[in-house]
């Protein structure tokens, strides 16, 4: 790696990555119906926690769970770092089929901002690629484990990548005793795709898979802080690790969180490409006192980013994971 140190984007307000997480290779997720007695027990949980004590001003003007319950929040785009800018245009652009939506020059800090994606910010999960000027190498850590899209015909994808000499981690097939058909990816940087053949959807970046060392610790946090739903869980002995899928709706309707426990695997590697996820909310104020309720450690207190109107939060998980909430509105500005 360059010497020179990693640079934020105010976007996000981007910090270098905190945590090392070592892997356990890729898992081959099947599809199961959600589990009511989960989701349930996620709003009541959400109650628990906002109808707590020693509530900040904040939450007690006003029912801060009425408020956290109807607050809307979507996954607005996934930050992670890259080494050459324009090779990894090309790779979503030419190989998955993403448009680019806007980029932002920060000549100053000396970094630039790619958002790329199957639809308009406002209405879509996006990526955004972050390149730090003098810097073409980054440790992706292991505790990443992929991103998923969801195509009509993943076989002409994958044809397309092999045509372009781009590397393909797992030919198109069906998952074992399942119905699905995938295949894996990787881009220029070393990020894997997960191919999911489906019919067209409303959000076709449609996943974000990272490694946690306690899964049932995790849900606890993502159920309570973020008030995610715990859409289903999966157990895979074979495999020896077990996944739950949480989120802002119905899985094939919305971007997900995956989230994989490998057996006894309880710690990871650390790596510096990765960032974090955004999410809306209507308040970062009162998103932050709710993540406070809940036990959540905040990393950024809510307010303005410096030489930015757009309004922020941010959170990490137990395993180090950062989360950014984004004022709706302010985002809504920012992306027009």
């Amino acid at each position: 790696m360059a010497s020179s140190s990693i640079r934020p984007s105010f976007s996000s307000f981007k910090l270098p990555s905190l945590f090392h997480l070592r892997s356990t290779g890729v898992r081959l997720p099947h599809n199961f119906g959600p589990k009511a007695s989960r989701l349930l027990r996620h709003d009541s949980r959400c109650m628990r926690v906002m109808s707590s004590g020693n509530m900040s001003p904040y939450a007690t003007q006003e029912n801060a769970l009425d408020w956290v319950k109807h607050d809307k929040r979507r996954m607005l785009h996934v930050v992670y770092r890259v080494g050459d800018l324009d090779k990894s245009i090309k790779f979503y652009t030419e190989c998955l089929g993403m448009k680019v939506l806007r980029k932002r020059d920060m000549t100053e800090e000396k970094y630039t901002n790619a958002f790329l994606g199957y639809g308009p910010e406002d209405a879509h999960f996006v990526i955004e690629l972050t390149y730090n000027y003098g810097i073409d190498t980054y440790d992706i850590g292991t505790g990443f484990g992929h991103f998923g899209v969801a195509m009509d015909d993943i076989s002409r994808i994958v044809d397309i990548v092999r045509a372009k000499g781009g590397k393909i981690i797992r030919e198109p097939g069906p998952v074992k005793e399942g119905s699905s058909t995938i295949a894996f990816i990787e881009d220029p940087d070393g990020y894997k795709f997960e191919l999911l053949e489906r019919a067209p959807s409303r959000e076709p970046l449609c996943k974000v898979m990272l490694r946690v060392g306690d899964l049932d610790r995790s849900i606890n946090f993502y159920e309570k802080a973020l008030c995610m739903e715990l859409l289903r869980t999966q157990d895979d002995p074979e495999s020896k690790c077990t996944i739950a899928i949480l989120g802002y709706g119905p899985e094939k309707e919305n971007t997900v969180l995956e989230l994989t426990y490998n057996y006894g695997v309880t710690e990871y590697d650390k790596g510096d490409a990765y960032v974090q996820v955004a999410i809306g909310t209507d308040d970062v104020y009162k998103t932050a006192e709710a993540i406070k309720l809940a036990g959540g450690k905040i990393t950024r207190e809510p307010g303005p980013v410096p030489g930015y109107r757009t309004k922020i939060t941010s959170c990490v998980d137990p395993d180090g994971w950062k989360t950014v909430f984004v004022d709706n509105h302010d985002f809504r500005k920012e992306v027009e």
